[in-house]
């Protein structure tokens, strides 16, 4: 005959963690920020320059360029830089500056003082060229 064994059985606990949901969330982040990041690279200001009819483009190698918006926005190098800190900001960049080129792009809607204390700013620095950054003229 059979030995009868009795009916009991022991349960396991499974002490694992559920990598899952920790995947998901780590993917879904990733996503977010390959989303985010040209926009917060591009963080520049979009002015619409003036058309010109004559003129020539500048060496961008030694040219610094300073954008102001017709907010009053003002960027240096393509980072933001508060009104009241332009001068400092244009002091770091432009120390020994006898020989690089400032050009200004400035909105149409502009106030022209706004251009004119860039301007004037960096003429104190002694930078060797100024320029206005303006819109070839399309014939």
């Amino acid at each position: 005959m059979h030995a009868a064994t009795s009916g009991t059985k022991r349960r396991r606990v499974f002490a694992e963690m559920n990598l899952v949901p920790l995947i998901d969330v780590s993917l879904i982040l990733v996503i977010i920020f390959m989303v985010l990041t040209p926009i917060l690279v591009n963080h520049q200001l979009t002015v619409k320059l003036p058309k010109a009819s004559s003129g020539e483009p500048a060496a961008s190698d030694s040219a610094v360029t300073i954008q102001i918006s017709r907010t009053g926005a003002v960027t240096i190098e393509g980072v933001a830089v508060k009104w009241e800190k332009v001068e400092r900001e244009m002091t770091l960049r432009l120390s020994k500056a006898a020989g690089k080129t400032v050009l200004v792009q400035s909105d149409r809607l502009t106030p022209v003082e706004k251009v004119v204390t860039i301007l004037d700013f960096a003429k104190k620095l002694g930078v060797g060229k100024l320029g206005i950054g303006v819109t070839p003229d399309e014939k």
